[in-house]
This record gives C-alpha cells, structure tokens and sequence, in this order.
C-alpha cells in the first residue's frame, strides 16, 4: 500500500491538525478514500474518523527564458477518531 507520499508539514497543515485533530499527507494522483484510509490505519496503528482529499494545479514558473510547470499535487486531510493522535514530528530530546 505505498498511497501516501509523505506527510505534509506546513503552518496551515499544523493549524489544522490542532483545530480538528487531522493529519495532511501528499498521496497519488489515483488514490482513493478508502485506500487513504485504509494505509493510515494500516501504518500508524490508528482509528480514522474520515479522510477529505483535494487537488491542487501545478503552477506554470518561468526558469529565464524557459517556461516549467510544477506537478499537480493530491493533499489529502485525514481525521482521526478522538482520543487517537499521530504525530509526524517527531519532538523530543
């Protein structure tokens, strides 16, 4: 099951994971809700309560004269069941 591509740490994805005991991760591109599910529960040994998904267009830059495109991303926002937590980063020492 390697759906998920990594965790996304970011301010908004902190913020969110306060507010609404979420978890963000970058997935592919044909992932689906249940899959998302499925491998968070599967590899963090965790409860979720629903997963909401978003896709996000790749930007056109410029590079000089050379016009590049960044990769489409799926995010998707994964809700755990309370009393669950997750956490990605790791703090201590």
């Amino acid at each position: 099951m390697a759906v998920l591509v990594a965790p996304i740490v970011s301010e908004k994805a902190t913020m969110v994971g306060e507010k609404s005991n979420a978890v963000t991760f970058k997935v592919l591109q044909d992932a689906t809700k249940p899959e998302i599910k499925a491998a968070v529960e599967l590899m963090f040994k965790v409860e979720v309560q629903g997963v909401s998904v978003l896709n996000t267009k790749g930007k056109t830059k410029r590079f000089g004269k050379s016009i590049g495109r960044r990769d489409n991303v799926r995010k998707a926002y994964v809700t755990l069941k309370p009393g669950q937590e997750l956490n990605l980063v790791g703090e201590g020492a």
